[in-house]
């Protein structure tokens, strides 16, 4: 089954005055769209690869052909991430997690604080395009990782628990070459109780 756009969970302007409207709206119907329309014509002709959950096709991407590999790891990681990305920011979010993932970070990295610096400083060091993120590792340890252009943290066998996209389409109408006021305004957005049921669902897996 092709894969679909999904829709927003918030209206574009939702997430006012730290991600603008427009830079929503073109992100949502034109980047992500774009990722979808070029793993789905990729797949064509592929059945069995096609009718997997994209998460599924990224953990199971040795077995894509190789002349297709790239394409799908680029195109359905951006359908991947991006449909993780969406839930995880709402209007009148942010402030800090509860719960047994703030019980985690705190354990982790020492306490929110240390925990918000990492990630932020993993987003903005990233070279070019790419995510900073908060994953579970396959020991079930938290981690701040970041990757490159739309690599998913599935393909290292880690599971994206909170993901900040940091291509200069998520952010260049409003902030231009200031990431870092960006990644600021980014965590007035995010919504932990996604966050934290998602992290609940990978340690549960």
């Amino acid at each position: 089954m092709a894969y679909e756009l999904p829709a927003l969970p918030y209206p574009y302007d939702a997430l006012e005055p730290y991600i603008d409207a427009k830079t929503m709206e073109i992100h949502h119907t034109k980047h992500h769209r774009a990722y979808i329309t070029n793993v789905n014509k990729a797949l064509e002709g592929h059945p069995e690869l096609a009718k997997l959950s994209v998460e599924d096709l990224l953990k199971n991407v040795q077995k894509v052909p190789q002349e297709i590999r790239q394409t799908v790891i680029n195109n359905g990681g951006g359908h991947a991430n991006h449909s993780l990305f969406w839930p995880i920011m709402g209007k009148g979010k942010g402030g800090e997690p509860k719960g047994d993932l703030a019980e985690e970070i705190k354990k982790t990295f020492g306490d929110f604080a240390g925990f918000k610096e990492k990630l932020s400083n993993a987003a903005l060091t990233r070279f070019g395009s790419g995510w900073g993120w908060l994953v579970l590792d396959s020991g079930g340890a938290l981690q701040v990782v970041s990757t490159a252009n739309q690599d998913n943290p599935l393909l290292n066998g880690q599971v994206a628990i909170l993901g900040i996209d940091v291509w200069e389409h998520a952010y260049y109408l409003k902030y231009q070459n200031r990431r870092a006021d960006y990644i600021a305004a980014w965590w007035s957005v995010v919504n932990w109780d996604r966050a934290a049921n998602i992290y609940a669902s990978a340690r549960g897996r």
